[in-house]
Formats: structure tokens, sequence, C-alpha cells
């Protein structure tokens, strides 16, 4: 092969990998901070929604239950999974709306696959779309609930927030799982799924000046994995639970629904997920109840 063939196909080759990456440089790009700063005012109640794909269904659940019990938050913190459905909460649609919306689609729906696999797999502009196709309100800082969206810079594993900025770049950042879906360039600097750093950001809530934090673990519990698991899961749940558990000491009130430890983008897993979620927080209910009373959040009947 000729010099000059040679640099044809590197050029292409470098053109081809060029064409993997995504970097949005727009008015409205979100702006990563290593730090929330406190909101005024300072938010009563905020809820955390933790990462974890598929079981992610069981935070519809439990939001169901706290809006029939008349618990209002003003403040979402979402990680992956938690950032796209805490999104839309954000915007005002309810539990019961957001349902509807799922029922009508699931994670499959929103995957593009990629030609160079080389920085997974699935592109993640689809799920960008539907979260921007979908919102009323785009911009973070708009939304009539305040929101936080975590994800986490590529280079250094170091959590970041957005509280500001395109939507549905944020949420395509957070959820930008490691050789899955392609990483996310913001402005030049790359991010990804909010699990590589902060699963359960309570944190952030308490950086923003929430006065009660209520945490949702969906991740598995200790214990969950059933025998013959590979040694490589158990070491990625020990690790994530090492992130987890400093969060969600730190909150006030934490559920953690049961679910299925192998969790997939099967719809009867998404029914299971939603349905153990909403069981877990029937069951936390009198006790959160109370821990609101007593904290002055809620009248006593």
């Amino acid at each position: 092969m000729t010099a000059a063939r040679l640099l044809a196909v590197a050029s292409t080759a470098l053109a081809l990998a060029a064409c993997t990456r995504f970097d949005y440089a727009g008015a409205d790009s979100p702006t990563p901070v290593l730090s929330v700063a406190p909101l005024n005012p300072s938010p009563k109640l905020a809820l955390v929604l933790g990462s974890g794909g598929p079981r992610g269904y069981a935070h519809i659940g439990i939001m169901k239950v706290l809006e029939e019990a008349g618990i209002g938050c003003d403040l979402v913190v979402g990680s992956s999974v938690g950032a796209l459905i805490g999104a839309f909460w954000a915007n005002g649609f309810s539990a019961i709306e957001i349902d509807a919306l799922a029922s009508r689609g699931g994670p499959l729906t929103l995957f593009d696959v990629s030609l160079f696999a080389d920085r997974g797999w699935i592109r993640g502009q689809r799920l960008q779309d539907y979260v921007n196709n979908g919102l009323p309100v785009k911009t973070l800082e708009r939304m009539p609930r305040r929101v936080v969206i975590v994800a986490t810079r590529r280079a250094d594993k170091v959590p970041v927030f957005f509280s500001n900025g395109n939507a549905g770049v944020a949420v395509r950042a957070s959820s930008a799982v490691p050789r899955i879906i392609s990483p996310v360039g913001i402005n030049g600097t790359e991010f990804e799924d909010a699990d590589e750093s902060l699963p359960v950001a309570v944190r952030a809530a308490r950086q923003a000046g929430a006065r009660f934090v209520i945490a949702v673990d969906v991740s598995a519990k200790a214990g969950d994995a059933p025998s013959g698991t590979s040694k490589t899961l158990l070491e990625r749940d020990a690790k994530r639970r090492s992130r987890i558990d400093p969060e969600l000491a730190a909150a006030d009130f934490v559920i953690h629904p049961d679910l299925e430890y192998a969790a997939g983008p099967r719809r009867q897993y998404f029914v299971n997920a939603q349905a153990n979620g909403e069981l877990a927080a029937r069951q936390s209910l009198p006790r959160l109840v109370e821990r609101l009373r007593v904290a002055g959040l809620l009248d006593a009947d």
C-alpha cells in the first residue's frame, strides 16, 4: 500500500472515529458544577431518585404513593434513570402520567444503535430527543419543580451536577452507561452515567439546603445475588454499595424496594418493579408521615 493510500485510510479512520463522538456546545448547554449552590428559598422536602436502569420503574410506584398521600416535594435530584423520571416529574407530570408514557414504550424504544461500538453500541441521541420533545419546559432552571441532574465527569470519575440548561442533554449525560451508551461531550468535556460516581445523590439535596430528604435506592440489596452470580457482578455490586451507603446515611428517610436481582429490558420486569416500588412506599408510609409531622412538614390530622 502506498504512503498516499495509507494516509487516506488513516484519515478515513479518524473521520469515522470523530463521528462516534457527541459534543454539545449550544447556548443552552448545561453547566456542570462540583457542588450545588444553596437554593433560595431553601427546599423543604427533596426526593432523591437513584440509578438502576430497569429497576428505576420502581420510582414511578413510589412517586404515586407520595402523591396520593399529599406529600409534595419541591426539589428532585436524579441519577441516570432517576434523572429521566425526575425530569418529567419536575416538569409537572404526575406519576400516573409518567406511567402512561412508560407503558407506550420503554427503554428499548429509546435506543439508537451506533455503527461504531468502541464507545458504546447506543448513541443516546434518541433519548435526548425523547426528553426534549416530551417536556413542555426544556431547560432545567425553568421547570415548575426544582431539579438537579447528576452525571460523572469521564476523565476522573468525579460527580457533577446540572441545574440549568438543556434537559435532554443533561439526562443523556446522566444515563451514558460506559461501553453501552456513548459518553456525552458538553463544551469539550465528556460525561457519563451518574451510577459511576453517585448513584443516590443525597449530598446534592443537602447542598441545595433541603430540610428533609427522602432517598430512593433501587439497587440490589446486599445478599440478594443468587447462587452462582459471577465474581464480576458481585464486585460491581460491592462498589455500588460503597458509593450508595454513605449517601443514604445522610438522608432523613430511605425507601429501598425489594426487586428481582436480574434486571433487564423486559416489560414484565418494568411492571413488577413499579408494583414493588409502590408496595415498599405503602409499607413505609406510616413511618414517613410521622417523621414529616415531627419535622413540621405535615399537619396533624
